[in-house]
């Protein structure tokens, strides 16, 4: 969400933002409407006070036993037209809202422009590319092969974009799971939360997925949002809040299923389990000073990355160009893990400051203890990590020339100190 006073002021640098984005002016538009809406909030003021002062004169009149009925008359049609113009007013001020909650955040000075993926920019490598001495099997094979991946009974549950996961598999997936939150939370500094995965539209909204965006998520009949990510309720827990500045940084951590119709996805990723309607995910969300937001993205980013360093896993941190950002981001970073059955990189995590643009969208503030005035937190979201992707790197990563699978060394605590994954295990 955009501070409309800022349009106002810097109509040319609204405008450079969205051209950034690949988008056309929107400033004169934005402008024109507004300059309408206060031209009518300014009449109706005078016509507020003229009914005012008519109301107190028939008031005298009548005192004096005088004749009001000129007055009167023209109350009454004050009345009448400031009806209309009060339901005038309102629908350009709506107007003026929906036009400004679908306009994708400003992107950040040093973020790369861009169309798509392709113009994104590396950072940096981390590790080697495993070589395994054979050719590699993708995660749905070795799944199957060792019988506890199951696609055509999650499909029979449920349709496609499912999984059944059983036996070894599932308990190392559980293992990822438990393995992130505790090192969020014990290394890291997150406070883990178990925020509901079931949520209402002004959480939605203050996160960005709605309006425009609607057609991404699954709703209930109830008129429940299914969360996407648990940035969603992580994030508007200070919905309406006024935080101490030393209340910040918040920093949250949360475990949780996730749900995606993926619309437009169609015919992508349709084997196995990259893609599914589905999955579970650690979330790391962080609440902080305006000053400290581009520090915190860093910061944010290297616990990702931690995840996959203790797993030994290769990857790749690449900068999101200005046309692959997601909606409220200003800046991002994907962390990219090598798949040897892919023989491609993919998206394991991905961290965002969104400066004050939910917060805006929330009204998320905190009281400046110089200034004793309150001003909009900077939120930022990240993955730490997609439990599946990451269940799919290891699998991928770790397989050996029999089927089998060697689970990684900081993984055997929560897997009863077995060292790998075979066949009739």
């Amino acid at each position: 969400m955009y501070d409309l006073k800022l349009i106002r002021e810097t109509p040319d640098v609204f405008d450079e933002g969205l051209k950034r984005r690949n988008m056309e002016p929107m400033s004169a538009q934005i402008l024109d409407l507004d300059k309408q809406h206060r031209a009518l909030q300014a009449e109706l003021q005078e016509m507020q006070a003229r009914r005012n002062e008519a109301s107190k004169q028939i008031g005298i009149a009548k005192r004096n036993g005088e004749d009001a009925s000129d007055l009167m008359a023209e109350v009454a049609g004050i009345k009448e037209g400031m009806s209309e113009k009060e339901t005038a007013e309102s629908d350009l001020g709506n107007q003026i809202r929906t036009i400004l909650a679908g306009i994708p955040n400003r992107p950040k000075d040093d973020v790369p422009v861009g169309e798509d993926e392709d113009d994104n920019v590396l950072v940096r490598t981390v590790g080697d590319k495993p070589e395994l001495g054979f050719e590699a099997k993708q995660h749905f094979e070795l799944g199957e092969e060792l019988g506890e991946m199951d696609f055509e009974l999650a499909a029979k549950l449920s349709g496609s974009r499912f999984v059944v996961l059983k036996g070894s598999v599932a308990r190392l997936y559980r293992a990822l799971s438990q393995f992130m939150i505790d090192m969020h939370v014990d290394e890291h500094g997150y406070t883990e939360v178990v925020p509901p995965v079931l949520v209402r539209d002004h959480v939605m909204y203050g996160t960005g997925q709605l309006p425009k965006f609607a057609e991404d998520s699954f709703k209930t009949e109830e008129g429940f949002w299914l969360i996407p990510t648990a940035e969603v309720p992580l994030t508007n827990t200070v919905s309406g809040e006024i935080l101490k500045e030393d209340e910040l940084p918040k920093r949250m951590t949360a475990l949780t299923p996730c749900f995606r119709s993926e619309a437009g996805s169609a015919g992508r990723d349709t084997r196995g389990m990259l893609r599914q309607h589905q999955f579970d995910k650690v979330e790391m969300v962080s609440v902080v000073h305006p000053d400290k937001s581009d520090d915190e993205l860093e910061r944010m980013t290297s616990c990702a990355e931690d995840v996959l360093k203790k797993l030994g896993l290769h990857y790749r941190v690449v900068v999101l160009c200005t046309g692959d950002m997601g909606f409220g981001a200003r800046k991002t970073y994907d962390i990219e893990v090598w798949l040897p059955g892919q023989d491609a990189y993919r998206e394991i995590s991905s961290c965002s400051t969104c400066g004050d643009f939910q917060a805006r969208r929330m009204n998320g503030r905190f009281r400046s203890t110089e200034t004793k005035k309150p001003a909009f937190v900077h939120t930022l979201n990240g993955s730490g990590v997609a439990v599946g992707r990451c269940l799919i790197a290891v699998m991928e990563n770790y397989q050996q020339a029999d089927g089998s699978i060697t689970v990684p060394e900081v993984l055997r605590p929560y897997m009863g100190g077995k060292e790998s994954i075979r066949l009739n295990d």
